[in-house]
């Protein structure tokens, strides 16, 4: 009999087995800003100025000095300048050809933090970048620099990653990588690592992502606030950058409105994000917008530090909920309110505790039966 619909019998009485693989279908963690119609206010919401007020005090007490910003930006100029001379007449160099130069990271974004006087440019070579040659063309860069001004005192050193020019005020990292084609004839004897140097144009992509999506003020205030969060405290160390960039201009611009947030919405709306499992296994999270698929950018982050992360951000969260924000902020107090009990007003705020833990006592078991039947084979 034909046509039984799906799951009858096929031809010859056999049965369409189900698939052992169950589709993956992730979820989304509560985000009150996406659904407050749903739950009107019974009173309006707080003023919370004062709350405000420390948060750009914060965010400006982290930005660099003006004196910072200007060492490392002539820097910067210097070098795009003399890598664009030798894109455009190499003249005798020949142990390199440099195919364009893109500026990168934090002072292309512009959310550097104080202190941090690093910037970042990645050079895409033409020619396959072999370590003599990298070392050439650091060379290369620095007499050119010192022919342009004499009395600059610069040293070039060479790394993992390409190599990097300092003065005594900043330092520029040249990140190298190849034209993609090139990437398939990497020998890993002779070249730069190839995960390192897909990396370094995936970090193109998201300079050109950051500058057409998240120009907006409050989202780089945000980035400076959450970096310097993930700097004090440990639990947060497992957000990289790019996390830290794309959680910021969610909180900020993913909202029915698609009006910016005010900061201190953004701020709570951030922490209440990662409490519930936003960055979590079977959470949707935030795809990656500069990778094809849907990849999405928490799944870099291992099991125990996602869970690191969203334990947390639920000790600060309640932290924050009892006004402690100077102490979130590091304006008073230190780290240890996420990791050991407090009193805010009366109220104890207990920090939480893991969620996952690693199957080892059942590898153990299994090695200890093994033992057992090898022990059991060399008395018989």
């Amino acid at each position: 009999m034909r046509g039984r619909g799906r799951g009858g019998p096929m031809r010859g009485g056999m049965r369409m087995r189900p698939s052992p693989f169950r589709p993956f279908i992730p979820h989304l963690p509560f985000d009150l800003a996406q659904c407050e119609p749903a739950f009107p206010r019974a009173k309006p919401a707080p003023e919370e100025k004062a709350f405000t007020d420390a948060l750009l005090k914060r965010s400006q007490d982290v930005s660099p000095a003006t004196q910072e910003q200007a060492s490392i930006l002539a820097l910067v100029t210097k070098i795009s300048t003399v890598m664009d001379n030798v894109i455009v007449n190499p003249g005798n160099f020949d142990a390199a050809q440099v195919e364009e130069v893109r500026q990168v990271g934090s002072h292309k974004k512009g959310t550097m933090m104080g202190g941090q006087n690093v910037a970042d440019i990645v050079v895409v070579m033409k020619t396959l970048p072999t370590m003599e040659a990298i070392a050439a063309l650091g060379n290369k860069l620095l007499e050119d620099l010192k022919a342009a001004d004499p009395h600059d005192v610069l040293t070039m050193l060479t790394s993992e990653t390409g190599f990097e020019i300092s003065s005594a005020e900043a330092t520029v990292k040249c990140l190298i990588t190849t034209i993609p084609p090139n990437l398939k004839k990497l020998d890993p004897e002779m070249h730069l690592d190839g995960k390192v140097m897909q990396g370094h144009l995936a970090a193109i992509r998201h300079a050109r992502w950051f500058e057409e999506n998240a120009f907006h003020s409050s989202v780089k205030v945000l980035i400076r606030l959450l970096r310097d969060l993930r700097n004090r405290f440990e639990g947060l160390e497992p957000l990289t950058p790019w996390i830290i960039d794309l959680l910021a201009h969610y909180s900020i611009m993913n909202n029915p409105t698609r009006q910016p947030l005010p900061i201190n919405v953004a701020f709570r709306r951030s922490l209440q994000l990662l409490a519930a499992g936003f960055f979590l296994p079977g959470s949707i999270g935030i795809t990656d917008p500069c990778e094809s698929g849907s990849i999405r950018i928490h799944t870099v982050m291992s099991l125990e530090q996602q869970d690191q992360v969203c334990y947390t951000a639920q000790t600060l969260l309640r932290v924050l909920s009892h006004g402690g924000y100077k102490q979130i902020l590091g304006m008073e107090g230190n780290a240890s309110i996420a990791t050991e009990m407090s009193v805010w007003e009366g109220v104890v705020v207990t920090p939480s505790d893991k969620a996952y833990e690693k199957q080892e006592k059942e590898e153990t078991t299994e090695d200890e039966e093994g033992g057992k039947e090898t022990m059991e084979t060399q008395d018989a």
